[in-house]
């Protein structure tokens, strides 16, 4: 199985094998069939049929409407791609010709809303849809042709039917922060459409840029349009105090529009409001609140529109010139992570809160949307906005945008107002991390594996059938605080666009992670590999960082990106392509009390490469158990008041408080103590002999020693005996303290995870634990 596991869990995750010899070792299977003929995302049904029918330019189109955009994409997509210059006819719906290519509407009214069905014979090819539905039976059919382009090609018979779980399937890319070029977006776009995605939502206004060109405001652009770093903020790349910007003309806007209305693609543009408004404040300071006092101002960065008239009306002006450019139903409005503090310090906003009876700032903010979504709904248009306008009171037609989690989205849901599930916490955020691996490129915050975000269902099953209707789609959501190219922008979103994809449109019991992992995505890297485009290689072996214990190890890596080549090393070094090329199983001998290390990493034809993975291999003796008698359940702990940065420091304080606790967990002692460090003391009991795997929740805050051996992230399996072990635990607290303006940093609770041999991770439960 091909997945990535992320630093944080990798290790608690590893299945670990005492004698090693059958990791990887297993004879290669032969590759299983699919029953989706490598279509993503996977289609409702698919009946393989005897035969091919053979498509060259000789081919003849008929349709219904030579005009129809499907027609057109499918006629344009053959010229360019594979150099046929087919001819298109008017299709004879009473005509009983049995050959060519026909693209109809006859039949469609039976099919769901952007269903299709594509039925392929020896002799004919025929899609049957409407609208969208047609165009996206043209997009499996050219799914099924080869990669690679020839004079012919031979196309397996089958008949799909197929249709959307949900109708919207979103894409978002922030060009605020990092500027992509018209060409650079309208790339995004066509690899949405191929994989029947229908709404990019266009994050064009936030603090770091405005990137619309709105003529009654001119100084938008040429002031909020710009800003002096190219990086900022947290980004650890080393600023370079360059002018940095960009923006779109109109013009620019509407070909835009209208390149991805060609492909069945809605365009969403973001106005951010209140908050994240520092590039507009830039251009029109006028537009913040002054503080009540003159001589103090605001204590924390003001970013946010104050609530005026004259606020109202430049917003209505914006959003006027914005509503002429994009027909799309959805006007996205923001209203997330909006810093009320100049609000607070404002004598104009507590004055209106005053005459409007409002209790606080959220209601502020409520006032603000409702307001804002007012003017929308007078233009025919509804908004969207992510899931803080929930503060204070929820505008009364607004979609809810989930991305703090699902709780938005389920409470927005229950007050049936349709909701689009976007949670950061569910692989959604294509910003985040793709592994734990150091190797990784400079991205955001937490980890998003490809399976996490394939496994995800947004429909929580916390709702009622009757509120799950409410849940009208997915998105996956692109920031660009860390993405400054467009080859950091592909690597980012491939693969996870295709697990997105699936997410979107699939049925869920059509949806297989192995298949779709280890079978299908081959033919779509190799198109990716085609097309020039960058991504992420998938490693060689399914975990990133292993230890095995054992005396002899047989590997056999592997890659499913069609042509790529194996690199391994056996010198702890990471493998290049001047090292060796692994053709056949490699068995690895490990003396007695001796370490190997075995690395891989996989080149694609075109030069890619994964991160390498490591797998460190160590043969050594089972540690024996502890002879002790009348073992009291619990452990002895040792407490100090103070602040610690390390827990190495506990080492060198005398521990005052010193008393027996049945398990391990320090949340009593933050009740009363805002700064401590504690040790515990005593016994692990180990049900049976073999390799035991720790982790914990942070490596920072705690540090655990089983036999005096310290649990470290890069080691942490022990092979031991059945029976008692000693334990030690060090643990460090500081209450996080809240900055204005800025996220609260949480501190990681105690917790221990252990995986016995042959089981999962499972937190460290209080009857292994004695002194």
């Amino acid at each position: 199985m091909n997945y990535y596991i992320s630093q944080r869990h990798k290790l608690s995750c590893i299945i670990l094998i005492l004698l090693g010899a059958l990791f990887l070792g297993q004879a290669k299977a032969q590759a299983p069939a699919d029953p989706y003929m490598g279509i993503i995302p996977a289609p409702a049904s698919v009946i393989p049929a005897a035969g091919y029918f053979k498509l060259n330019e000789s081919t003849l189109i008929k349709a219904d409407d030579p005009k129809d955009k499907a027609v057109l994409f499918l006629k344009d997509y053959l010229l360019t791609n594979r150099h046929f210059k087919n001819k298109v006819a008017k299709y004879n719906k009473k005509s009983k010709a049995s050959t060519g290519l026909v693209l109809t509407t006859v039949g469609a009214d039976k099919l769901p809303p952007e269903g299709y069905k594509l039925t392929i014979t020896p002799k004919k090819i025929t899609i049957i849809g409407k609208n969208a539905g047609l165009f996206y039976g043209v997009q499996t059919l050219l799914q099924l042709l080869p990669v690679e382009p020839s004079a012919a090609e031979l196309l397996p018979c089958v008949t799909i039917e197929d249709s959307p779980r949900f109708g919207y399937r979103g894409m978002m890319l922030d060009v605020s922060r990092h500027f992509f070029t018209v060409p650079q977006v309208k790339k995004v776009i066509e690899m949405m459409a191929y994989y029947k995605l229908n709404n990019f939502h266009w994050h064009l206004v936030d603090g770091q840029g405005w990137r619309i060109e709105i003529k009654k405001y001119p100084k938008l652009t040429e002031v909020g349009g710009f800003r002096q770093q190219t990086m900022f903020g947290n980004n650890r790349d080393w600023p370079d105090s360059l002018n940095y910007g960009g923006f779109y003309t109109q013009e620019q806007i509407r070909d835009v529009v209208k390149f991805a209305a060609a492909r069945y693609i809605n365009v969403i543009p973001e106005i951010e409001m209140p908050a994240h408004s520092d590039a507009a404040l830039r251009a029109y300071p006028e537009l913040r609140c002054e503080p009540a006092d003159p001589k103090a101002p605001a204590r924390s960065i003001n970013g946010i529109y104050c609530p005026t008239e004259e606020t109202f009306t430049f917003l209505e002006g914006v959003l006027t010139e914005v509503m002429d450019l994009f027909p799309s139903k959805y006007i996205h409005i923001g209203g997330d992570e909006a810093n009320k503090q100049p609000w607070k310090e404002s004598a104009f906003v507590q004055g209106l809160m005053k005459e409007k009876g409002l209790k606080d700032e959220k209601e502020v903010q409520s006032y603000f949307i409702q307001r804002m979504e007012k003017f929308i709904n007078s233009k025919g248009r509804s908004i969207i906005g992510w899931d803080e306008i929930l503060e204070g009171g929820l505008a009364p037609n607004a979609t809810v945008m989930s991305w703090q989690g699902e709780e938005g989205g389920i409470a927005a849901a229950r007050q049936h107002h349709n909701v689009i599930m976007t949670p950061q916490t569910t692989g959604n955020y294509f910003d985040h991390y793709q592994s734990g691996s150091p190797q990784e490129p400079v991205s955001f915050g937490r980890y998003a594996v490809l399976q996490e975000t394939y496994d995800y269902d947004p429909v929580s099953k916390q709702l009622t059938p009757d509120e799950q209707k409410y849940v009208i789609g997915t998105q996956g959501n692109l920031w660009t605080e860390y993405v400054p190219t467009v080859a950091k922008l592909q690597y980012q979103i491939f693969p996870r666009l295709f697990a997105l994809a699936e997410v979107a449109w699939s049925k869920p019991a059509n949806k297989n992670y192995d298949n779709f992992a280890n079978v299908r995505l081959a033919k779509h890297f190799n198109r990716l590999e085609y097309m020039g485009y960058n991504y992420r290689v998938p490693t060689a072996l399914p975990t990133l960082d292993t230890i095995l214990i054992g005396s002899k190890f047989t590997f056999e890596p592997k890659s499913v990106v069609p042509g790529a080549k194996i690199y391994y090393t056996l010198n702890g070094r990471d493998p290049l392509d001047t090292d060796w090329e692994y053709t056949s199983p490699v068995t690895i001998i490990v003396p007695a009390n001796e370490k190997r290390e075995f690395k891989t990493r996989v080149i694609t034809p075109k030069g890619r490469r994964s991160i390498a993975t490591r797998v460190l291999l160590v043969n050594r003796a089972v540690m024996p158990a502890i002879n002790i008698t009348a073992a009291k359940p619990g452990l002895k702990y040792k407490l100090v008041k103070g602040r610690f940065t390390s827990p190495d420091q506990l080492d060198y304080v005398l521990l005052t408080d010193s008393a027996t606790t049945p398990q391990l967990n320090s949340e009593a002692f933050k009740k009363d103590t805002p700064y401590f460090g504690v040790v515990y003391n005593g016994f692990i009991n180990i049900d049976q002999d073999g390799s035991y795997n720790f982790g914990q929740a942070s490596y920072t805050d705690t540090q655990v020693f089983v036999d005096g051996e310290k649990i470290t992230e890069a080691e942490s399996v022990l092979p031991l005996a059945k029976g008692l072990h000693k334990m030690q635990v060090k643990y460090i607290y500081s209450t996080p303290v809240q900055v204005p303006g800025q996220y609260r940093v949480r501190q990681t609770p105690l917790k221990i995870y252990v995986t016995a041999p042959g089981g999962t991770k499972e937190e460290l439960q209080a009857e292994s634990l004695f002194y």
